[in-house]
């Protein structure tokens, strides 16, 4: 691709009209929606901490499931900052820590360990190495009274301990020994550095303690704790104390009988007895190096929990067992909080909080937990302790429900609910608002009787529903002034109810943790219902592969990839049919088809596989499906019987080489509101509107060459081709089809065309326009044709009907991903393609004219070309904040977008998904069918009084001339 150099430097969107904005200020919070979300906060990751040492203020920290590292202000709950580690959702892990008194954290993901500004976010320092960070911990007391950061890799098969300097981000000294081990975990006490790792082979492990000096990470001492199979996986190692003064080791053995624990750096272990039935066992201590050396064990089983305090001796480092707390039936969420030398433990449970000392098993303070009328099940949480008086104590604790919900517990009262189980959505659908059962028995009741017996019956039901009249006239006046001064008329309801404007839907979402959630977009994305798919494979993330819903029965289907499949009502979330995973073949796709039994999903198995079904089932389209070995395949079916025979009808395989790496089609609701484009001297160029048509990118790594097809569904001909070169295999390729155009967007190799020719690399989005002929005012070969049919050729023997194709490349300013194109209720707005930035975190909406293929390249234009709306060619895109739709919102971690019409044409709907949860509506061709909130009506009516009033006092004057006017003649 040549690009003029001059070219690039033009930002300016010359065929964007100066009106057309995003999104207006006023319009903020009133036509959008957004769950600002963190994911699920992690039991080892989340915890309060001062950011600034000489205020009593604390924020609280988390590092969530999802890999977004963020603070909350416990105030209110709102979010202060947060960051997504990786730039990618992940699937749990990671490491968080804060020194005490310091202003700024520590974290790591993967194989980075970085520090940031504990207030602001900002980013201090990062540090990439080779292998995964198995664990991190602050040195709390180091040779120069600073804190440096401990950080454990597992590098093919080293284990390597490293300390960073805390405030600089330099590596002080590495620790590396090649044994085949696993690396643990890094503790710390006031002179020593300890390496916990699994020594032995599989199943048969025994833990070893390495340890190292502090200020030259020389290796001074190795302990082997245990005898060969006490360990037999890392999960077995229940704790590794942190910076205490006493750190400590435990770990159970396979049948969760006994406690085995260790202070690190002796060689000395002792065992402790566990209840009966217990199903897991956690521990909590402190993090503070000048706390007591307490730790208490959380116990629990599947219907009761309870906990163990212990005392470590500084001397002699002998365990021994304080106190301990209750049996408690239900569930339990301990938490550790200290002050100076005073450790706390409190316990929340579903009635009560209770806070107690480490010292004694007296309780410090108890509250009952004021929660309504749904009690919240506590999984895990952070407490921070506040002694008030003597005797007087405060808490606040930040809790995880079993309901995936983060909440505030202050003094046993809610403060505030974060629903982050929202966060994660791998899949979602639009769905319309069910009617009343009632009223769709009677509608169907009257379309099947005679005219008369209709008749009667709707004019009964029209006279019962004046009881309703009443009501209805209360609220006119309150509407009406509502209307005339532009406030909000719509007020938070529980009843979900159409509106004649079609804003009022439901979204309902799957998350990776297996929940379902029902969202009401006309009262800002409330959450209406929430509910566990227990189909949802144990342990694994829900990998969901479609989700379809049904308006006309009001039911939504949701298939994961194990064969399980759900299916809810979408008003209330009530399970209507479910089958669990393992009875069903593993699913790699579903698809929406046409039966004769009606819509339905249809799963597609692997390598295309299709299950058998009744004639009555059978998709009346051709169904494309993936092929084992990479290719794609058409699929027809026939009814023999009362079975369903599949008949393969075509077989796409790209080039040696390329892989498939993007599909995209047509959306189902893709109306066309002109068969044609009018030109600027009046002439029509036919727009190919085939809707059997698919996008394919195939890319080849070896050659970092794209190439894109376009393939007819139904004969499976490849319709138009396109090869662009320099693109990067590693970079993510996405494609958005619509109407008679598609583009790809990739990040590629363009050339300048200067004095000196250089290439450069950009992020790029090629765009395709299909016409029927390349002349104006011609049909092509299919002429007026009412029907054409793709396996019959028309212009040659050997080839079937193709497209005129008239492509342009733009270069962007910044990444996009997540494309989809607006949708309206009959076509005619025009188009904009939706777009995620995952750099800027917004969602922008470029204008179909400003990526139109059509635009002449080195000349002004004509004026024809400039009254049909072209501006002349200019390869550089600067995505303007102003197109965001999304505002200054930080939406992070869209996953997706879907768009969908309402009743006015002039708006679609938008909703993206991913960690947070956004929806908004936009207006491509400007909202000319409803008046915005900015139309003043008080000043309209004002106007039309003072005009009926002056005409009132001026008609007697007026009426006076006229009958003067013919007395004196």
């Amino acid at each position: 691709m040549h690009f003029p150099a001059q070219t690039l430097s033009i930002a300016v969107l010359l065929a964007l009209p100066a009106a057309v904005r995003a999104v207006f200020r006023d319009e903020v919070g009133h036509i959008d929606y957004h769950h600002e979300l963190l994911g699920v906060p992690q039991r080892e990751t989340t915890f309060f901490h001062r950011p600034r040492p000489q205020e009593k203020a604390s924020l609280l920290y988390t590092l969530s499931d999802l890999g977004v590292l963020g603070a909350v202000n416990p105030g209110n709950g709102a979010i202060v900052w947060r960051h997504l580690l990786n730039g990618n959702i992940t699937e749990g892990g990671g490491h968080l820590r804060a020194g005490e008194d310091e202003t700024w954290l520590a974290s790591a993901l993967g194989s980075s360990v970085h520090t940031w500004d504990a207030i602001t976010g900002r980013n201090v320092w990062t540090l990439d190495f080779d292998g995964a960070v198995k664990d991190l911990e602050i040195m709390e007391m180091t040779e120069n009274d600073r804190k440096d950061v401990l950080a454990l890799h597992e590098e093919d098969g080293a284990t390597v301990a490293r300390r960073i300097h805390g405030t600089e981000g330099r590596v002080v000294w590495e620790f590396r020994e090649i044994n085949n081990d696993v690396p643990l975990q890094v503790s710390t006490n006031v002179g020593k550095v300890f390496v916990v790792t699994l020594h032995g082979s599989l199943l048969s492990y025994n833990l070893k303690v390495i340890v190292l000096d502090t200020l030259t990470g020389s290796k001074v001492d190795e302990i082997i704790i245990g005898t060969k199979g006490e360990v037999q996986n890392p999960e077995d190692v229940m704790f590794v104390g942190a910076n205490s003064a006493a750190p400590v080791v435990a770990w159970t053995d396979n049948t969760l009988t006994k406690l085995k624990v260790n202070v690190l750096g002796s060689k000395n272990r002792q065992e402790f007895p566990l209840i009966a039935d217990t199903v897991g066992i956690e521990i909590h201590a402190p993090h503070n190096i000048q706390s007591s050396p307490h730790f208490l064990v959380h116990t629990r089983t599947n219907k009761a929990s309870k906990a163990d305090v212990f005392h470590v001796d500084l001397k002699s480092n002998a365990i021994s067992k304080a106190y301990d707390l209750p049996l408690l039936e239900g569930g339990s969420a301990f938490s550790t909080s200290s002050s100076a030398s005073n450790v706390y433990f409190t316990r929340v449970t579903a009635d009560e909080v209770i806070v107690t000392s480490s010292v004694s098993h007296g309780i410090l303070g108890r509250w009952t937990l004021k929660s309504g009328t749904e009690k919240p099940i506590a999984v895990h949480g952070a407490s921070e302790v506040i002694k008030k008086a003597e005797d007087n104590y405060a808490v606040r604790s930040a809790i995880v429900t079993d309901a995936d919900d983060w909440t505030q517990i202050v003094n046993g009262d809610v403060a505030w609910t974060r629903p982050e189980g929202l966060s994660g959505a791998v899949a979602a659908t639009w769905a319309e608002i069910p009617e009343s059962e009632d009223l769709a028995r009677t509608l169907d009741a009257e379309a099947h009787t005679d005219p008369w017996s209709a008749f009667v019956h709707r004019v009964t039901r029209h006279i019962n529903e004046l009881q309703y009249l009443p009501a209805y006239l209360q609220t006119v006046p309150s509407r009406l002034i509502a209307s005339i001064l532009g406030s909000e008329t719509s007020v938070s309801s529980d009843t979900l109810s159409r509106d004649s404007f079609g804003f009022n839907k439901l979204v309902v979402l799957a998350t990776k943790r297996g929940k379902l959630y029902g969202l009401d977009t006309g009262n800002h994305g409330r959450i209406i219902w929430s509910k566990s798919a227990n189909e949802t494979p144990g342990g694994k993330p829900w990998d969901v592969v479609a989700i379809h819903a049904d308006d006309a029965k009001g039911f939504v289907t949701v298939r994961g990839a194990n064969g399980e499949f759900i299916i809810v009502k979408s008003d209330t979330g009530k399970t209507v049919e479910s089958l669990p995973s393992g009875l069903f073949p593993p699913v790699e796709s579903a698809v929406v088809v046409d039966s004769d039994a009606g819509p339905w999903l249809l799963p597609v198995g692997k390598g295309g596989k299709i299950p058998e079904m009744q004639g009555s089932w059978a998709p009346k389209q051709t169904v494309v499906t993936r092929t084992e070995d990479g290719g794609i395949k058409g699929v027809k079916f026939e009814s023999k019987g009362e079975q369903a025979v599949e008949i393969p009808t075509w077989t796409f395989n790209p080039p040696a080489g390329q892989k498939i790496v993007e599909v995209a089609s047509r959306s189902k609701h893709d109306p066309i509101a002109s068969i044609g484009r009018v030109l600027g001297d009046r002439t029509v160029k036919y727009k190919y509107l085939n809707p059997n048509t698919l996008v394919v990118a195939a890319i080849d790594e070896q050659a970092d060459a794209l190439s894109v097809y376009l393939l007819d569904t139904v004969s499976g001909q490849i319709l138009t081709s396109s090869t662009y070169e320099g693109v990067d295999p590693g970079k993510e390729i996405t494609c958005a089809m619509a109407e008679n155009w598609f583009l790809c967007s990739f990040y590629g190799q363009y050339k300048l065309r200067d004095a000196q020719p250089q290439n450069l690399k950009g992020y790029q989005v090629a765009v395709s326009d299909l016409y029927e002929s390349d002349s104006a005012n011609d049909r092509g070969p299919l002429g007026d044709a009412a029907n054409f049919s793709s396996l019959d050729p028309v212009d040659l023997p050997t080839g079937p009907y193709l497209p005129s194709v008239v492509s342009k490349t733009f270069i962007l300013s910044s990444p996009i991903t997540c494309l989809t194109v607006t949708q309206t209720r009959q076509g005619i707005a025009s188009r904009q393609l939706l777009a995620y930035m995952p750099a800027a975190h917004g969602i922008v909406g470029i204008p179909r004219a400003v990526l139109e293929p059509r635009r002449p390249v080195g000349r002004d234009p004509t004026p024809a070309e400039i009254e049909e709306g072209l501006s002349r060619y200019a390869a550089a895109v600067e995505l303007d904040p102003r197109l965001q739709v999304s505002h200054r919102r930080d939406v992070l971690g869209v996953r997706a977008m879907l768009a969908a019409p309402a009743a006015l044409e002039s708006t679609s709907l938008v909703l993206a998904y991913g960690v947070d949860v956004f929806g908004t509506r936009v207006a491509p061709s400007l909202a000319f069918d409803i008046l915005g909130k900015g139309f003043n009506k008080l000043a309209l009516i004002g106007t039309v009084l003072a005009l009926v009033a002056g005409v009132g006092v001026l008609r007697p004057m007026v009426r006076k001339k006229q009958i003067d006017a013919r007395w004196k003649a």
